[in-house]
């Protein structure tokens, strides 16, 4: 039997950039979306600066390309919305007389970075492809991730192991939004490029948490 599908409100939209949020670590994800804690560090900085010159918006034709800048997107079915950096509308002709047939969406998400290890941002970029989707009511199947320290762009395809994970990971960051409960920090190599560090105190928090272990066996052996 199939999972019946959920249609959220305009209430219940969460950002879209929870969902890289959540995949890197859930005790971040609930103190920047539960907790409204934010702290920048020189990585999200200089992120930041990138995203601020695409999120300029506009738009602008190149050939048979036109590109649209800032685009809103949203979608109910996933419950999030967000701001596309970049949304290429590829012009599609009839073979026969060379008419346009329709403009081919193909978003193009800016990082500052290199390509991360983690399927993190082709999840995001997923969640704008089905976003569009939703909206114009046309297959996306393609996008293209743009890496500011290689200067390269990466094609991914939006398969259904990428769309249903990013299904799932959308339902987790609601279910945790909902929870209101901010998971204990859990200190890994990771956490050192995490700019809520000093908020977060993961090796306080792993540290504390033995300390506490250790008391509770004391009193359970006597």
């Amino acid at each position: 039997m199939e999972q019946e599908q959920i249609i959220y409100s305009e209430d219940d939209l969460l950002p879209l950039s929870g969902l890289q949020h959540i995949i890197f670590c859930k005790r971040q994800a609930a103190l920047i979306h539960i907790e409204q804690a934010w702290a920048e560090n020189l990585l999200t900085a200089e992120g930041r600066i990138m995203h601020d010159k695409v999120h300029e918006g506009g738009s602008e034709s190149r050939g048979d390309v036109r590109v649209e800048y800032a685009m809103p997107l949203r979608s109910l079915k996933l419950g999030l919305i967000a701001k596309a950096d970049v949304v290429e509308f590829h012009r599609v002709n009839n073979p026969e007389d060379g008419k346009v047939i329709k403009w081919q969406p193909f978003p193009v998400e800016y990082k500052h970075g290199k390509p991360k290890k983690d399927n993190s941002d082709k999840v995001q970029l997923c969640g704008q492809a089905m976003c569009l989707e939703e909206m114009l009511n046309v297959r996306v199947g393609q996008g293209a991730l743009f890496y500011g320290a290689v200067r390269r762009r990466e094609d991914v395809v939006f398969d259904d192991e990428l769309r249903q994970f990013t299904q799932g990971v959308a339902m987790e960051f609601h279910e945790l939004v909902l929870s209101g409960i901010t998971p204990k920090g859990v200190y890994s190599k990771k956490c050192d490029n995490c700019s809520l560090y000093e908020l977060c105190l993961p090796k306080t928090v792993s540290k504390n948490r033995r300390i506490n272990n250790f008391l509770k066996e004391m009193v359970l052996e006597k």
